[in-house]
């Protein structure tokens, strides 16, 4: 059993502005991550040079066992996919091991990331340490942080009494706060020739697909090596030189969703910028 250690004054010395630790703990697949791998960029985020990053949402919670915690976390469940769409993540820190957590997230149906701090090493490094709990010994305070991309804080709730645990309409606005410090959260960012290099427009093959190499860029061959559906990335292997190339699926002429499948034959337009090469006009080849 671990030996804790007992502080007259066992409630958080952290405020808004201070950075939170980046933390590095075992999930409920008994993965080890870390909170500053949560809110980094995307890969198309880093192609179009937009490094800003992403919201974190971190509630410290008691347990499974904690009726006020379920009753947050079915509220939660109800933003996840307003997350999801906003690109914010959110990640629940508990003492519980990672098989209580996989089951606790489970039955939620919850699909954010649960981390399990058994040891209670971050609980106490930033003093929130509960020594009350009369049913399950040496558990979290119940807190909720709001944090930068940079893990700089911009929101705490202490949610003791479950009144003082942060709404869904509290959580939007501190998130919309965040987001609008966003280099990109404005569409003039987007309505540039450099980003349309990459994040193709429709209008582009309104008239027919274009011919490779008809606005005089550099042409290439190559053979798709990954793609993935959720995000629409995916990357090519140039023939002659395999070398890899990033792509969006907005660069693959055609209306609607487009995918191209691993292995497959292309040909391709060459942008090259200060992130790397992109393959732009991507199109499968017949010959």
């Amino acid at each position: 059993m671990p030996q804790y250690v007992s502080d007259e004054l066992m409630t958080t010395h952290l405020q808004v502005g201070d950075r939170f630790p980046d933390l590095a703990l075992p999930n409920h697949q008994n993965e080890l991550v870390q909170l500053s791998q949560l809110t980094q960029p995307g890969l198309v985020d880093r192609k179009l040079g937009f490094l800003d990053g992403y919201p974190l949402i971190v509630v410290f919670y008691r347990g499974f066992f904690c009726p006020r915690d379920r009753q947050q976390f079915r509220q939660l469940v109800q933003f996840q996919d307003e997350l999801m769409v906003n690109y914010c993540k959110l990640a629940a820190v508990s003492a519980d091991p990672p098989l209580v957590q996989a089951a606790f997230r489970a039955g939620l149906g919850a699909q954010w990331q649960f981390l399990a701090d058994e040891q209670r090493q971050v609980i106490q490094q930033i003093k929130i340490l509960d020594e009350t709990e009369g049913e399950y010994a040496y558990r979290a305070q119940p807190y909720t942080f709001v944090l930068r991309p940079d893990l700089t804080i911009h929101k705490l709730y202490n949610g003791w009494f479950f009144v003082g645990r942060p709404t869904l309409e509290e959580l939007r606005s501190d998130l919309r706060a965040i987001m609008a410090t966003r280099s990109d959260y404005r569409y003039e960012a987007y309505n540039t020739p450099a980003v349309k290099q990459i994040r193709i427009p429709q209008q582009e093959w309104a008239n027919g697909t274009p011919a490779i190499g008809a606005n005089g860029l550099p042409v290439g061959q190559g053979v798709v090596r990954w793609f993935d559906l959720p995000s629409g990335n995916g990357t090519i292997v140039q023939d002659d030189t395999n070398e890899e190339l990033f792509f969006n699926f907005t660069a693959i002429p055609g209306e609607g969703y487009r995918t191209l499948s691993a292995g497959t034959s292309v040909k391709f337009e060459i942008v090259e910028n200060s992130t790397g090469l992109t393959a732009r006009n991507v199109q499968k080849r017949l010959d």
